[in-house]
């Protein structure tokens, strides 16, 4: 299925996105990535969040655990009753990138540009997935170094920081400035 200009998903992956969240083990590297997002909450002074592809919230759950209390924003294709994506002070993309179709990959960094009103934080997995699709494919798309996703970051984005994570990256990244 061929995608439109700003299509973040195509119905076909959504259905099978769906079907890969009827796994319990799907979808949990929120929880390991929790504390360090609860860290930056308090040092940035952040309100709300917005958890872009947030699956079955458990980024929120591992908030909770942390002792943080926020206005969190779920967005997450294959769970259409969290409804569209917000704007946040916070945007929290946790291991999402790498299962983006790759036609529709500008799509959702643009959105996720448009999303940010203060920080970004979003990791990123570089390598293979455990998990595969309904039909064959590694869960993982796009398996790329850090090095593929920085330029496609800075266009969009400062960067304030990079920080190496098992299997992958994690990046801090707050709105381009006005030239």
């Amino acid at each position: 299925m061929e995608t439109t200009a700003r299509e973040v998903i195509t119905e076909d992956y959504r259905r099978q996105q769906q079907e890969l969240h009827k796994n319990p083990n799907y979808g949990v590297a929120s929880l390991m990535f929790a504390p360090v997002i609860a860290k930056a909450i308090r040092q940035l002074g952040v309100t709300s969040v917005s958890d872009y592809g947030a699956g079955k919230q458990n980024l929120l759950r591992g908030l909770t655990e942390q002792g943080i209390q926020i206005d969190y924003r779920p967005y997450d294709p294959a769970f259409p009753e969290y409804g569209p994506a917000r704007s946040a002070d916070m945007v929290c993309c946790i291991d999402v990138l790498e299962h983006i179709e790759p036609d529709c990959l500008d799509a959702v960094l643009d959105e996720l540009r448009d999303l940010t009103a203060r920080y970004g934080v979003f990791t990123v997995h570089t390598g293979p997935a455990k998990k595969v699709l309904s039909d064959g494919r590694n869960a993982h798309l796009i398996q790329k170094p850090s090095s593929w996703w920085l330029p496609k970051l800075c266009e969009r984005f400062e960067v304030e920081g990079l920080h190496k994570v098992p299997n992958g990256f994690l990046v801090v990244v707050a709105p381009r400035k006005p030239s």
